[in-house]
């Protein structure tokens, strides 16, 4: 079964989907290994947004988190510690693998803040429309300083 989806009729009906296509095209081509570490994506006011990741077993330093336009990418690499090749496991539960999780963000979406407790990785984000992208309300002038329209006399009238 084929996952591919011909895109071409948006292209001759609609413009400016290229961003929109490449959205959807990016989310069908996922790894299999997208739930690596498990996350959250939750809504906290009218433009914020807060992702938080799973990512026990790792420290703060071992953790890189990059703005870029339109992107967020998190990458969790575990230094490599003497002592954690000298230490016997009976048992090792916690994932310890590499990691690079990307998100897709919307326009004028930025990175706000990151934080690090208890295993779980908090990333605030916040939507910020620049005012001059905001709509406006447009005040109609009263005429004042305006010469007043006078209608030229219609000549197809017959005098009465």
């Amino acid at each position: 079964m084929s996952t591919a989806f011909d895109f071409t009729p948006l292209y001759s009906s609609m413009i400016g989907v290229d961003r929109m296509v490449d959205l959807v095209e990016t989310a069908l081509r996922s790894p299999a290994s997208a739930g690596y570490p498990p996350y959250d994506i939750e809504k906290t006011g009218q433009d914020d947004y807060r992702i938080s990741l799973a990512v026990a077993g790792f420290g703060p330093s071992d953790l890189e988190i990059t703005a870029e336009p339109n992107l967020l990418v998190i990458k969790g690499r575990k230094a490599s510690d003497i002592d954690q090749n000298a230490r016997t496991f009976l048992h090792q539960g916690l994932a310890q693998r590499a990691f690079e999780r990307r998100f897709e963000l919307a326009d004028h979406v930025v990175v706000k803040d990151a934080a690090y407790a208890h295993g779980v990785l908090s990333i605030d984000l916040a939507r910020e429309v620049p005012e001059a992208l905001k709509p406006r309300q447009i005040p109609i002038g009263g005429g004042a300083d305006r010469p007043a329209l006078t209608l030229a006399p219609d000549k197809t009238r017959k005098a009465a």
